[in-house]
This record gives C-alpha cells, sequence and structure tokens, in this order.
C-alpha cells in the first residue's frame, strides 16, 4: 500500500476524530449527525494509522514529505 499522508495530516485527522467522539459521549451531537460523523471519524483514524488515503490517490494527492536520498 502507498502511503501518500504526511505526519501532520495524520495527526490532523485524528484530532478531528477525537473531537467528534468527545462531541458524541458529551451528548452535542446525536442522531443521524452522530452516525454519519462517527463514520468519518471512523475512516479518519483507519487512514491516519495506516498512512494512506484512498481518496488521495485517483487525485494523485501526496501530502507525505520526499525522502532524501544521503
Amino acid at each position: 500500500m502507498i502511503k501518500n499522508m504526511g505526519k501532520l495530516d495524520r495527526v490532523i485527522r485524528f484530532a478531528l476524530a477525537i473531537i467528534v467522539a468527545i462531541l458524541y459521549f458529551t451528548s452535542i451531537i446525536t442522531g443521524m449527525v452522530a452516525i454519519i460523523l462517527g463514520i468519518i471519524a471512523t475512516a479518519f483514524i483507519l487512514t491516519s494509522f495506516l498512512g494512506t488515503c484512498p481518496l488521495y490517490l485517483p487525485f494523485g494527492i501526496n501530502t507525505k514529505p520526499k525522502e532524501s536520498k544521503k
């Protein structure tokens, strides 16, 4: 699997997922909104751990910095 996410991208996605979880567990979001945001948060957690975003692939987006060869 091609890693196409940089560290900052991964941290932001993880932080957004944590914010959604906090909003859910404090009952600020409920119902259909909570379900939709929960699904998105789960996708954010998975992609941040894997380092790959499937939606980036068709568009050729890569937020991972280029590795320098020494």
